[in-house]
């Protein structure tokens, strides 16, 4: 072999061979994020779950990969959504904070993982077969909504007068969660002898209308459910309660943040944060049937002080001892 020829084939070679080893690395594993809200409503709750990512040794960009999917309160187009993130072939599927979105994702794969983070039992609406054994490819973390709407009730009943109704703000889109709303609110009514108005609305337009209704039968007070659509609603709502002066209680603390009266729920940067150490452990090879459904149990109390005054509100002391925060 002419000297030529022989450098040009050691060249040939050592070019070829990065190419060559590259390939034989494993590819990245991609994440499928899956949400039926917009990521500038949920951008705090990614935030948490990236980085509990990052504390089980998952980056985005460096060792794992994410392609989210935002159906922007669209709930229709979740089904869509998932089957596309299944044709991607995605090593896990995370939900974060949506009964449909977490039941969109089920029917579309039965073999990639699924962690999800609802607000409603993952047994009763069929995502999980228990909490503890969840069986099949679906486990995550439930966090106290549903629960908490009853209690909503009861602080509001007891701010008001007696014998005033109160309303409580419903999204019919979520059939599962609004399902569970109503029947413990209703309960919570029957025993305390209240009057409650049901409310619904799943469009900008239905919130309008859902108003209307309202100052229409003298309702006094009004309690909003903390189905997602609602929180990307947050500043009309806010607004619209503070044009007719009811006293409205929130499920998120953003809701007073923004001039709300007060809210109480969970803590919701939690399951964010326990969803990403569940999808660290299936990148590392666990399954799902074997991770027991977690519960997020953090609640927080958050009043607007500034907003109760307005409104003529005078809050027991030992209500403010009790608030997390207090905006005044």
């Amino acid at each position: 072999m002419r000297r030529r020829e022989l450098i040009t084939l050691i060249g040939a070679a050592v070019a070829a061979w990065p190419l060559a080893a590259r390939a034989q690395q494993p590819a990245m594993p991609v994440i499928g994020y899956l949400s039926g809200a917009t990521f500038e409503m949920m951008h705090n709750y990614v935030a948490s779950f990236h980085r509990s990512l990052a504390d089980q040794g998952f980056t985005e960009g460096r060792n794992v990969g994410i392609e989210y999917r935002w159906a922007e309160v669209h709930n229709d187009r979740l089904p869509a959504l998932a089957a596309d993130l299944v044709r991607r072939q995605v090593a896990v599927i995370a939900v974060g904070g949506s009964t449909p979105a977490s039941l969109a994702a089920k029917a579309a794969t039965q073999s990639i993982p699924i962690i999800f983070a609802v607000g409603t039992d993952p047994v009763g609406v069929g995502l999980v077969a228990s909490l503890a054994k969840p069986g099949g490819n679906a486990t995550g973390v439930t966090n106290l909504n549903v629960e908490l709407f009853k209690k909503c009730f009861e602080l509001m009943h007891n701010l008001m007068p007696q014998g005033t109704s109160i309303a409580v703000l419903v999204n019919p889109a979520n059939i599962p969660q609004t399902a569970s709303e109503r029947a413990t609110v209703q309960d919570a009514a029957n025993a305390l002898g209240a009057h409650v108005v049901i409310l619904n609305a799943s469009s900008p337009n239905e919130i309008e209308l859902a108003f209307e209704e309202l100052v229409g039968q003298r309702v006094s007070a009004l309690v909003v459910s903390g189905e997602t659509f609602f929180l990307t609603q947050r500043h009309r709502l806010v607004e619209l309660a503070a044009h007719h002066a009811v006293p409205t209680i929130y499920a998120y603390r953003e809701f007073p943040v923004a001039g709300g009266l007060m809210s109480y729920g969970g803590d919701y940067t939690e399951p964010f944060r326990l969803l990403g150490v569940y999808v660290g452990r299936i990148l590392k090879g666990e399954k799902p049937a074997d991770l027991p459904v977690q519960q997020a149990t953090k609640v927080e109390l958050v009043i607007n002080l500034k907003t109760a005054k307005i409104l003529g509100l005078s809050l027991p002391l030992p209500l403010l001892g009790r608030a997390d925060l207090v905006i005044e």
